[in-house]
């Protein structure tokens, strides 16, 4: 079974910094594409980043590109997103996710079956 276990998240003010982690077991790790998605009171989870299960093609929704980075230790089992240059509007649970198939490229429109249970992320003006 797949487990995911997010850490990282915080309070920060605006232009501020924070990197959160997912520590991933259960699951051969480096055959996999991982994502991040987020989650805003009131709104839906949307796809924020990720990358194929190679690490060759990474994706990011517009809103947070050049400033998140998304990167992955698979010695560590473990996927990391680091956020930059924070605004208000990136306050949300941060979720990360697994692909469901092997070998996938990943993206916004990937098969994503497990999820951590969160990291709160909130930036202050």
């Amino acid at each position: 079974q797949v487990q995911l276990v997010e850490s990282g998240g915080g309070l920060v003010q605006a232009g501020g910094s924070l990197r959160l982690s997912c520590a991933a077991s259960g699951r051969t790790f480096s055959t996999y594409a991982m994502a991040w998605f987020r989650q805003a009171p009131g709104k839906e989870r949307e796809f924020v980043a990720s990358f194929s299960w190679n690490g060759a093609l990474t994706y990011y929704t517009d809103s947070v590109k050049g400033r998140f980075t998304i990167s992955r230790d698979n010695a560590k089992n473990t996927v990391y997103l680091q956020m930059n240059t924070l605004k208000p509007e990136d306050t949300a649970v941060y979720y990360c996710s697994i692909e469901s198939r092997r070998f996938m490229a990943g993206g916004a429109s990937g098969h994503y079956d497990t999820w951590g249970q969160g990291t709160q992320v909130t930036v202050s003006s």
